[in-house]
């Protein structure tokens, strides 16, 4: 149980995706300019990893080492392909907003990174686990990015929420700033750079004051002692 937890801390934030490994840029930037957007983008994710982990668990001990690479690629864009017809289906409008960055989840380091880094090294049980936890993580870095940039950009949270959720959600937009005119440079690309390059500071910054009781905590033992 343990070792999960561990999986799943790691996966949401000890080496979160976007903010630490720093993988799966291009759409990061590209999509989070609402938070839906990010939000339909980073469940597609979630749900490649948790597939593409999980199949790449199950046939780790069948797959030779020399077309290992090939077959993890062909299995990953066979699970995209499914999904982006799926979204074709049932998320049409949201399927077009998104447009190229569907199909280029297959070539995200991110999903690759992990079939060969955890997946293929570890059980069904762990390799799925690993998969969610990498892929919540990396959704919760394009929705809080997403969030930011739609609060600065247009003064508004949830817009468009119907093209995920139905058209009953159409009332789940909130406007944060009414009769605001937007700020342009949060909805462009320059803005996505600014803000993701902010919530890593933030996130060091975190890191840094939850690492530093510990330390003092050490240090006035060891003073202790020798006293």
């Amino acid at each position: 149980m343990d070792s999960y937890k561990q999986i799943i801390k790691n996966g949401l934030w000890d080496n979160n995706q976007a903010f630490v490994a720093l993988l799966g840029l291009c759409p990061l930037l590209a999509v989070s300019n609402t938070v839906i957007n990010g939000l339909g983008l980073g469940l597609a994710t979630t749900l490649t990893l948790i597939v593409s982990s999980s199949i790449v668990s199950l046939i780790r001990q069948h797959v030779g080492s020399e077309i290992r690479l090939p077959v993890f690629v062909l299995i990953i864009a066979s699970i995209v392909t499914a999904i982006e017809l799926l979204m074709n289906a049932f998320f049409y409008e949201l399927y077009l907003i998104l447009g190229i960055f569907i199909p280029l989840i297959v070539t995200n380091c991110a999903i690759i990174g992990r079939a060969e880094a955890f997946a293929s090294k570890n059980p069904l049980g762990a390799s799925c686990v690993d998969g969610l936890a990498m892929g919540l993580g990396f959704t919760a870095a394009l929705v809080v990015l997403g969030a930011m940039r739609e609060i600065l950009g247009a003064g508004t949270l949830f817009a468009n929420a119907h093209l995920m959720f139905g058209e009953a959600a159409k009332d789940m937009v909130i406007y944060v700033i009414r009769d605001y005119e937007g700020f342009l440079l949060a909805i462009l690309p320059p803005g996505a750079f600014i803000g993701l390059g902010l919530l890593i500071a933030l996130k060091n910054l975190i890191d840094k004051r939850l690492a530093q009781p510990a330390s003092q905590a050490v240090s006035f033992s060891m003073g202790t002692e020798k006293a």
